[in-house]
């Protein structure tokens, strides 16, 4: 077992002292401590920018990241929660047992010199939001965040440790996000959407981005959310209007009711995975083509955008067709590009009856 603890002679000068735990791991004596949110940014270095990556621990840090993450703290202080920090202390460390558990107890005190050189394996970006958030609140620097505390063993375990921390860390899907966020407004609404459309009820994969070929759902949640953010022109701030939601649940009730492979779905007359061999409408790129041009015709006819949807049942929507030749579908294959969408969205908007404008003939001539 490495040896991290220092008797009290070695620890002169002030320290940090933490309640924490001791643990082993790797063969390695390593400790979590509860930290006030207040010596965070007091506590915790970053390595220097502009020196090469291959001498650094961790990567630079993304200024963008920081506001975000700040004003979740801020918007949500009664409701925020943060994961561990984890750090190497370059220096000397103490752990002393509460005394009723004896010299090996696991539950004690850590002790960390003030001259030590504290480096953050993981949480870089945390630690810069915690700041930013304590200029605006600092009565937030009594809370607490937890903190992993390793032996700094050099530059290639620190290196080690970052690649090791990362490199199975697996981000959860956008669709999972959505289902889980319940803070978000515009989230909670297309939950409770996909459970009140008739035709999306119990066909709707909530966890997953994509479909396997077996899957026994339609469509994805997060095509839905994406399609209903440009049915109603939205952007990163997803802010929803009582009348938006009208909007909404009549737009999908009424491309249901027009839409007749959805229609035979519905009924149990085709099974999902049937029908997205071979149809592109319960793709997540036609449904986004959908909301731009159901945006479109909402705006051009805001008292009869429904009865123009009527003409969505006289649009071939085989994947072998030919209006989705070179705009969905290349050489069989169906395609991601946004501009791919974007002329989807034009072949609904002129069979709904509305001419393209100069803006999107622009799109249709990059075919």
């Amino acid at each position: 077992m490495a040896k991290t603890s220092v008797d009290e002679q070695s620890l002169s000068g002030e320290k940090y002292g933490f309640d924490a735990i001791r643990g082993i791991q790797a063969g390695r004596e390593f400790y979590v401590a509860m930290c006030p949110l207040k010596i965070i940014p007091k506590l915790f270095i970053f390595n220097d920018y502009d020196i090469p990556p291959e001498l650094r621990a961790q990567r630079t840090l993304r200024e963008a990241r920081i506001p975000a993450i700040k004003d979740y703290i801020l918007n949500n202080p009664k409701d925020y929660t943060f994961s561990s920090l984890t750090a190497s202390v370059d220096g000397l460390m103490e752990f002393s047992p509460s005394p009723s558990l004896g010299k090996d107890g696991k539950l004690g005190r850590l002790y960390i010199n003030m001259d030590s050189r504290l480096l953050i394996n993981d949480g870089q970006h945390r630690r810069k939001a915690i700041e930013e958030a304590l200029k605006e609140k600092p009565e937030l620097g009594k809370e607490m965040i937890s903190v992993v505390f390793f032996q700094d063993d050099g530059l290639k375990r620190s290196q080690q440790m970052f690649s090791d921390l990362n490199k199975n860390a697996v981000k959860p899907t956008k669709s999972l996000n959505i289902l889980y966020d319940h803070r978000d407004e515009f989230y909670r609404f297309v939950v409770g959407l996909v459970n009140s459309i008739p035709v999306f009820e119990n066909r709707v994969e909530m966890e997953k981005t994509t479909l396997s070929n077996r899957s026994s759902k339609a469509f994805t949640l997060n095509g839905i959310a994406d399609a209903t953010l440009k049915l109603l022109g939205l952007g990163k701030t997803r802010k929803i209007t009582k009348k938006d939601e009208q909007l909404v649940v009549e737009f999908w009730n009424t491309v249901s009711e027009n839409m007749p492979e959805w229609q035979i779905l519905y009924k149990g007359e085709i099974v999902p995975s049937e029908l997205r061999k071979n149809f592109v409408n319960t793709n997540t790129n036609l449904l986004n083509a959908l909301g731009i041009a159901g945006r479109l015709l909402v705006a051009e006819f805001p008292n009869d955008w429904q009865s123009k949807l009527k003409s969505l049942k006289k649009i071939d929507w085989s994947r072998d067709a030919p209006e989705w030749d070179g705009r969905l579908m290349i050489n069989g294959q169906m395609q991601k590009q946004i501009v791919g969408i974007e002329l989807a969205a034009n072949i609904i908007i002129q069979k709904c009856g509305l001419k393209l404008s100069p803006e999107r003939q622009k799109i249709e001539d990059k075919l």
